[in-house]
């Protein structure tokens, strides 16, 4: 699936032809930068084991979900937020081009994804719920980040950590397993969503573990980075984010055969750590 998505996204990328010098480059830039595309991977994957036929439909929301977390990430590594100067392995957006052209292609980003779905081969009452998720899980994601930056430098409980981080990074994850289950013509996508956001909590742990015990070369990014945030490692200890890492794989079921494979082989290949 990774690589089914990576050639439909090379091959979508956003026009917009004008005398601006380099806007349409930046539009595209970090979208085309590589990343693991697990939301679009999780997505695609659950089409493709419950309902095949709808693979080529499916392409295009998830490319959307796509573009909503890249939108987050290039608002993330603003100076006004985490001020990073690496993402994906290369310069992040605001670093390549300029600050302002950062805050805009993110905006527009954040609007395109929604202009994808509406171009998607669905029924229209799928598309309007593909729309009704993303949006949602979109605020729910700008709200953890809300939390994260206003209670920077100061503690919080496990509970409200795991408020955070289950809208911060686990919303838009969430989303990306349920609109697969939608997508695929699922009644009950709700259990989708509930085993999504333990799933997404998942990668939240993993990804304070890679903070505190891998260089940037090894991770493509910045790390040991998240000293005065609310992390799972600074909360529990190392040793205490593996333990949990290692029960929420354990907890992470769902009552299908095949789609729980997809699971397991996604866990296994990003986030066993």
């Amino acid at each position: 699936m990774k690589e089914k998505f990576e050639s439909f996204l090379k091959a979508n990328q956003i026009q917009a032809k004008s005398y601006h010098p380099y806007y349409e480059e930046a539009l595209n830039y970090m979208l085309l930068s590589g990343g693991k595309h697990f939301r679009a991977q999780l997505l695609l994957g659950v089409v493709e084991t419950l309902n095949p036929s709808r693979i080529d439909s499916a392409l295009r929301v998830a490319l959307g979900v796509e573009m909503i977390h890249t939108y987050s990430l290039i608002h993330d590594d603003l100076p006004v937020m985490d001020d990073s100067d690496l993402r994906r392995g290369v310069l992040t957006t605001h670093k390549k081009f300029d600050e302002v052209t950062a805050l805009l292609v993110g905006d527009a980003l954040n609007s395109r994804a929604f202009y994808e779905i509406s171009r998607a081969n669905l029924e229209p009452k799928v598309a309007i719920k593909c729309v009704e998720i993303l949006s949602f899980a979109a605020t729910q994601m700008v709200l953890g980040q809300a939390l994260d930056c206003y209670f920077e430098k100061k503690t919080l409980s496990y509970e409200e950590l795991k408020i955070l981080h289950s809208h911060k990074t686990g919303a838009l994850i969430s989303a990306s397993f349920e609109l697969g289950a939608v997508i695929s013509g699922v009644k009950d996508s709700l259990k989708f969503k509930e085993v999504g956001l333990k799933l997404g909590l998942l990668f939240q742990i993993v990804d304070d573990i890679i903070d505190v015990t891998m260089t940037k070369d090894e991770a493509g990014k910045p790390t040991h980075h998240d000293e005065d945030k609310n992390s799972f490692v600074n909360l529990l200890g190392l040793k205490g984010a593996q333990d949990e890492r290692d029960k929420l794989i354990s907890e992470i079921k769902i009552d299908d055969k095949k789609v729980q494979n997809l699971l397991d082989n996604l866990i296994e290949k990003y986030l066993k750590g």
